[in-house]
């Protein structure tokens, strides 16, 4: 396991670990409470926990009242919930409350095995995941040996007596306090761990997770010493096995940024290297208290240094000003200028992707970090050429591309750039790329491995097709899958099995590296490549096997959907009917409208805007992006890069079932299209209802006339121009730069629409006055739901919405086949108006809804499944 796949669970949603999340649940201001909730999210926590244990509370009543805030929330319920309780009749009330996958925390053999299995029992009739705890009969178990002992026994009972799925099993065997005074707590971190590594040797597809902070609560008061404690436990338990734990994961510090002599004492209490380790620590904490770093300004002595370090300076820093004119001394320094390359250049590029590698430099900085390289090594080729010497070695041949009918590439490039800043020869095909291209060019260049990208779920089909072609065409080399709509379940189950050769999912470029790096080495290949056809064969089995909860029938569904009360709703009829386009909308308009928080995420910096400007680990790499994209931002803006379009439109439009009708005339008698929409069949107490878009608006025939909006928005007009400038030099940063902004102006753009429908065009929310956070946060009346959304699934709508507005006409904007949109920072979606309308997720689906979906679509059966392959519950 890598430190990368360490799961992070939010700790701040906890009222007996959180002052200040206990006040807000105890004055009962729940959307503040609920703010804490999704700054963990947007933090890093990828599960919450979830704890009202507090005496003056009403466990219950809380639980309950938050869990139901939270499921109408799509930013936070997206993660699952532990819910967190020591009473099981508040761990009941949580589960009643929670959609999906949830996890029970905790259950134990403390009160005998009748009560252990009435209770896994009753976690596994919920369909959640269980943590539990290494607590018998006797007690807490303190050493490695009764720890495994107890969970073993666990396990057993689970599953053998319960048929309790293994995978739904999650044990803690008690992180405990070290460096207390007491002697017999100096060996309970090496306890835990050895325990972990009997666990996830013995106990087959079980987690491992514990409580981090538990283990430095000596030094409770001196947090630097506790985040110390914490990464140094950490960097030990998860190589151990370890696969998530209760941590502050915005105050973590990384393990080679800990001081060395903080991080040798602190190294020396966690593995009990010493019996004088506590009074060590103890010596050194108080230094370290309260201590701020000293703000690093850039000196102009490195200057003169000599040319190797002033180039290594440069890489790693960035620094471009001065690369030709060292790289022309280097050169007149060596015999032959490939020796530039292969010497300073890369050994300052070895020492960037060592510390990418090892969390010390942040993606950002290493784009910056290949700019500066490949500036260097233009300036050198017609050198190279004119002495006729060998070619540059590289580790090996990457080719890389973005599947056909998919126009997403900044993933994809960020991945090639963090290969070649790490010696690997890249040669990418860039987007909208077919099979026949991939596999020709692959032939052609006798390339090492292919990697393979797509951000729409139309990808994940045309991925399978390639994977398939390889196959008669007999590769064996390592095909990778990456992109944002893949998922490791997906490579194993749907891709790896239609080629012969190794198929492996990398989840981002930070670990694309060493993936690539064991790939080339023929010492690491044959074990990595088996470690993943083992667990791709475990996931396999898993899923086939799995149980699948049982769906109500689509027409039980259907009898309880959203029930409105339509002769009692104020329907606000559009100020105009047909289509507005605007062009060459004024950016300017925009900047203060960006959310920046996903731009920061599509550089793997994760943390919430602007606090991630203040973090302690990624503040400075954060600031010095943040700088550059503002420059940039005024360029585009005063130098007019780019043009944004716009254009919306208001139809008459009513409901039938699942279907909405979109009429082209007041009339209601000219159908213009029919919007096909899916419904959510998961099995519902009668409180809550089976939702559908269409439940939104009024049936036709209920005789009310409503009104639907359709929009179309773009920000990546003439964009190309400027690529193709920062590709002529080089500079995949700007290049990268300039589409993670016109991304994030794209979706401003779609916000500020949005607010000019609902306060001028439609009017409906014309009393809103909301600040751009609230925005951002959605805190108005109406949705703008877009193809692709959890509500929405299908892409295929886009096609529909583009068609019926003559889309390409108006705003230049085209369709690819598989739907996605050129440029690709464009935005399209459907508005609606009602004030119980809400963002949801359609969830799994039956193969009663998709027959029938296909049926109104008329299209095959098979062709439904391949487009909603995510959604299916059979």
């Amino acid at each position: 396991m890598t430190v990368g796949s360490f799961i992070n669970i939010g700790e701040r949603t906890n009222v007996t670990g959180s002052a200040k999340f206990r006040k807000l649940i105890e004055e009962e201001d729940y959307s503040e409470a609920l703010k804490i909730a999704r700054d963990q999210v947007e933090n890093g926590a990828q599960i919450i926990d979830i704890n009202m244990d507090e005496g003056m509370l009403d466990s219950e009543k809380a639980m309950k009242k938050f869990l139901n805030l939270i499921s109408s929330e799509p930013d936070i319920s997206k993660v699952p919930i532990m819910i967190d309780s020591s009473k099981w009749t508040v761990i009941e009330t949580g589960l009643k409350c929670l959609q999906g996958k949830s996890i029970v925390n905790s259950i134990s053999l403390k009160e005998g095995e009748e009560t252990f299995v009435r209770q896994a029992n009753l976690v596994k009739l919920y369909g959640s995941a269980v943590v539990v705890m290494a607590f018998d009969e006797e007690g807490q178990a303190e050493t490695a040996l009764r720890k495994y002992e107890i969970c073993e026994r666990a396990y057993k009972i689970l599953v053998s007596e319960l048929n309790f799925s293994p995978e739904d099993i999650i044990f803690d065997p008690n992180i405990f306090a070290v460096a207390t005074g007491i002697e017999e707590h100096n060996n309970y971190a090496i306890e835990f761990i050895e325990a972990t590594k009997k666990i996830k040797s013995n106990l087959d597809f079980s987690y491992v997770s514990g409580g981090v902070s538990n283990i430095s609560f000596s030094f409770r008061g001196n947090n630097p010493v506790r985040e110390a404690m914490h990464s140094v436990f950490l960097y030990h338990a998860v190589t151990a096995g370890l696969d998530m734990g209760i941590v502050n994961a915005g105050q973590l510090i990384v393990y080679e940024d800990i001081p060395v002599k903080l991080r040798d004492r602190v190294e020396d209490v966690i593995l009990n290297k010493r019996s004088d380790a506590t009074d060590r620590l103890l010596e050194v904490a108080e230094d370290y208290k309260s201590k701020e770093k000293k703000s690093k300004k850039e000196s102009s002595l490195w200057r003169s240094s000599v040319v190797r370090e002033r180039i290594s300076y440069s890489l790693i820093r960035g620094i471009s000003d001065f690369i030709i004119e060292d790289t022309e001394e280097a050169r007149k320094s060596f015999k032959n200028p490939i020796e530039v390359i292969e010497g300073p250049l890369m050994d300052g590029m070895n020492e960037v992707g060592d510390l990418f590698g090892s969390g010390k430099m942040f993606l950002p900085q290493v784009v910056k970090s290949a700019r500066v390289m490949k500036q260097a090594v233009a300036y050198l080729l017609p050198f190279i050429e004119e002495s006729s010497t060998s070619q540059i070695k590289s580790k090996g041949k990457i080719l890389l591309a973005t599947v056909k009918g998919d126009v997403h590439d900044i993933g994809k490039n960020i991945v090639g750039v963090v290969l070649q800043c790490n010696n690997f020869e890249v040669i990418d095909l860039g987007v909208m790329v077919h099979a026949s291209k991939i596999i020709e060019e692959a032939i052609k260049y006798n390339v090492d491995i292919i990697g393979l990208s797509g951000l729409i779920t139309p990808s994940l089909d045309e991925m399978q097709y390639v994977a398939s072609q390889m196959n008669l065409k007999k590769f064996d080399i390592p095909l990778l899958i990456g992109g944002a709509t893949t998922s490791k379940i997906h490579t194993a189950v749907k891709i790896a099995d239609k080629y012969q050769g190794p198929t492996l999912h990398v989840v981002d470029a930070s670990r694309s590296v060493p993936i690539v790096n064991d790939l080339v080495s023929q010492e690491k290949k044959i074990n990595l490549i088996q470690n993943y056809k083992n667990d791709y064969a475990k996931l396999r089995e898993k899923h086939f096997n799995r149980n699948v909860k049982k769906l109500a029938p689509i027409e039980v569904a259907r009898n309880n959907n959203l029930k409105i009360d339509w002769k009692k709703t104020k329907i606000t009829k559009p100020g105009f009917l047909g289509i507005k386009v605007f062009e060459n909308y004024d950016l300017s308009d925009l900047v203060y409208r960006i959310d920046w928080t996903p731009f920061f995420r599509t550089w793997e910096l994760i943390g919430k805007y602007p606090n991630i400007l203040s973090d302690k680990k990624i503040g400075e790499a954060a600031n010095s992006l943040f700088n550059d994209a503002k420059k940039m931002l005024e360029q585009i803006i005063d130098e007019k890069w780019l043009n944004a379009k716009a254009m919306i439109g208001f139809f008459p439009s009513n409901s039938q079932n699942d279907d909405i009708l979109v009429f082209s005339d007041e009339g209601r008698k000219k159908r213009g299209m029919t919007l096909n929409f899916l419904r959510q069949q998961m099995n519902r107490n009668s409180d809550k209802s089976n939702l559908c878009l269409a439940d939104f608006i009024a049936p036709i025939e209920s005789g009310i006339k409503d009104y639907i909006g359709l929009f179309v928005v773009t920000a990546g007009i003439n964009i190309e121009k400027k690529i193709e400038e920062f590709k002529k030099n080089n500079d995949d940063y700007n290049d990268i730069l300039v589409k993670a902004l016109a991304d994030r102006l794209a979706e401003a753009l779609a916000e500020r629409m949005h607010e000019k429908v609902r306060k001028e065009f439609w009017g409906f929310g014309s009393n809103e006055n909301l600040g751009n956070d609230q925005l951002i946060n959605e805190e108005y009346t109406g949705i703008r739901p877009a193809p692709g959304y959890p509500a929405c699934p299908d892409h295929y709508q886009k096609r529909q919405i583009f068609d019926f507005l003559d889309v390409n006409k108006y705003i230049g904007v085209n369709l690819t086949e598989n739907y996605a949109m050129y440029p690709a920072a464009s935005v399209a979606g459907v508005y609606f108006s009602h004030p119980e309308s809400r963002y949801f997720g359609i969830g799994r689906i039956g193969k009663d809804q998709v027959e029938d979906y296909a049926k109104r679509l008329e299209v095959s059966v098979q062709l439904v499944e391949n487009r909603l392959a995510s959604n299916l519950g059979y």
